[in-house]
């Protein structure tokens, strides 16, 4: 089982990859990859690139938004309990897996500066508040942000060390 998994990762973000390939700012340094293209490209997003696919929010997270996404890495997914993310990707779990997923999703473009020395509670995508701590670094919820401020052209990324749960 866990090769068929290793498997579809590595066809997904292959697939992902092969779409799109330039970097992401033109001439004027304006982001011309949305939010879906700059994470693929980064190359650390292979699990979550799978989940999008999985949920049918690839579309959604490539739309007009803007949105904020906190994006957890391979390695924060590897962090889950052992078989939560295959039990995630399993067709009958969609549901809980677009939960998961938009709770990783803030409506507009929030970016570190705008959020420096606060606390606060944000409304995501999925409906619930994510708590987010920026007075000693960035945490959100228990996930620390490691690298802030990717922009894309429908939003940016904020890197995050673990999957948050709503």
């Amino acid at each position: 089982m866990k090769m068929s998994f290793t498997k579809t990762l590595i066809a997904a973000a292959a697939a992902f990859a092969a779409a799109f390939g330039a970097a992401n700012a033109d001439h004027h340094g304006k982001a011309k990859k949305d939010i879906v293209d700059t994470a693929v490209a980064a190359g650390d997003f292979t699990t979550l690139a799978a989940a999008l696919e999985a949920a049918g929010l690839v579309e959604t997270l490539k739309g007009d938004g803007p949105f904020t996404v906190f994006a957890p890495t391979d390695a924060a997914f590897a962090k889950l309990p052992e078989g939560a993310v295959e039990n995630l990707l399993k067709p009958e779990n969609k549901d809980q897996l677009i939960a998961v997923l938009t709770y990783h999703v803030v409506p507009g473009k929030v970016m570190s500066g705008d959020l420096a020395g606060k606390t606060l509670d944000v409304e995501t995508v999925q409906g619930s508040t994510i708590s987010i701590d920026a007075t000693d670094g960035v945490k959100v919820d228990d996930a620390s942000v490691t690298k802030a401020d990717i922009k894309a052209s429908n939003g940016v990324i904020h890197v995050i060390d673990a999957v948050v749960m709503p």
